[in-house]
């Protein structure tokens, strides 16, 4: 509901801008022009997961888990990584937040293992591995085309280093906080049969075939939406009552659009100049880190998106806008609106009853941040 509320707020104030010239429409059409295809793509592919997990095939993904995990709290745990990791770089951190999240609780309650640790990884790669691709995060699908010109190979191999890093630096710090929590054993549970499987069985290849199509080079809103009406054409079908207006994530596409409208207007009034004298200019290491360093304390201070539509302007060259992502996206585990992804991921917890205390989350946010972006910011460095 707050989420609702803020998104309707920011909105008016946009309206307000266009209407009294503090946003010229031009300029207001010319971000609507931009963002269009991110917002529908970000709704196709929720539509598309929504529907894959009606189908219970993220439910069979976490039972191959259990089983897969060999019996060992570590093995499963490691596993969770795996599949935060590849569904945040393939779907998005938001796709992550909102239905792995569930999945892995469940994996962890039923096989007798403490929840924290899986749901806290989860959200933490939900933000850090979403540096790879531009489908990851709705920054890097801001950032694409200054970055590589709409390719999402030469967008990947630009992240490739930092990537890699954000992956590693927050896993490794997991694994020391909770090192005691993962060192048992545990029963796998009992195997149930997806309902229909029919609905499965195409969910699974839906998602299969559009996996590859997001990074072929095609606009990922085509790929997305194809997959989407196929999906909602066969539950039509077979299972009706699944579909729902809130299917569509219209919160968040409402929160985009009046956070796009403000940061235009605020940009236009100058703040773009104002933070070019915080984020210093330069492509070494010392500027990149500097840069990196103003989004992420942005990003907590406000929110990830924000944060970058305000900083793009003074970042200027491919390398810094990477240096800009890194701060953006590896950054926002401070706080708990750093970034909507945390806010979904709270959202879910609270409904399956998971405890999440807030001071705990800082703290540890306090402590691999810094690390994680130090760290990233040079790697980049090194190879960019």
């Amino acid at each position: 509901m707050r989420t609702v509320l803020l998104g309707l707020a920011l909105v008016v104030l946009g309206g307000v801008a266009i209407a009294t010239g503090l946003l010229p429409a031009a300029q207001a059409l010319a971000v609507g022009e931009r963002v269009w295809p991110i917002l529908l793509f970000v709704t196709a592919i929720t539509i598309v997961t929504e529907l894959a997990a009606e189908a219970g095939l993220f439910a069979a993904v976490a039972q191959a888990m259990s089983r897969g995990g060999l019996h060992r709290a570590i093995v499963l745990w490691l596993l969770v990584v795996v599949l935060a990791t590849v569904s945040t770089i393939f779907l998005s951190l938001d796709t992550t937040a909102v239905l792995i999240t569930p999945v892995v609780v469940s994996v962890a309650r039923h096989v007798g293992l403490p929840p924290l640790p899986f749901a806290l990884t989860t959200v933490w790669l939900a933000n850090t591995a979403s540096l790879l691709l531009p489908v990851s995060n709705l920054t890097n699908l801001l950032a694409a085309g200054p970055v590589a010109g709409d390719s999402p190979l030469r967008f990947a191999a630009l992240m490739l280093a930092p990537a890699v890093v954000a992956i590693v630096v927050p896993t490794v710090v997991l694994f020391v906080v909770f090192r005691r929590q993962l060192a048992g054993r545990y029963e796998a549970g009992q195997r149930t049969a997806p309902v229909d499987r029919v609905l499965f069985v195409a969910s699974a290849v839906v998602i299969v075939v559009l996996l590859p199509a997001l990074v072929s080079g095609v606009p990922v809103w085509i790929p997305a939406v194809i997959a989407a009406v196929i999906l909602v054409g066969l539950f039509t079908v077979r299972k009706r009552s699944t579909l729902r207006i809130s299917l569509i994530p219209w919160q968040l596409v409402l929160l985009a659009c009046g956070l796009f409208l403000v940061i235009a207007t605020a940009s236009d009034l100058g703040l773009a100049r104002a933070l070019g004298t915080v984020a210093s200019p330069g492509q070494g290491f010392s500027s990149l880190l500097r840069l990196a360093g103003t989004g992420a304390v942005a990003s907590n201070a406000v929110n990830n998106l924000p944060a970058y539509l305000a900083l793009e302007p003074v970042a200027g060259s491919p390398l810094r806008l990477a240096a800009l992502l890194i701060g953006t996206n590896a950054g926002p585990l401070i706080t708990p609106w750093a970034s909507l992804a945390t806010l979904l991921w709270h959202d879910r917890l609270k409904g399956l009853g998971v405890e999440t205390p807030w001071s705990r989350y800082l703290v540890l946010g306090l402590i691999v941040v810094p690390i994680t972006v130090v760290a990233a910011v040079a790697s980049l460095a090194i190879v960019g």
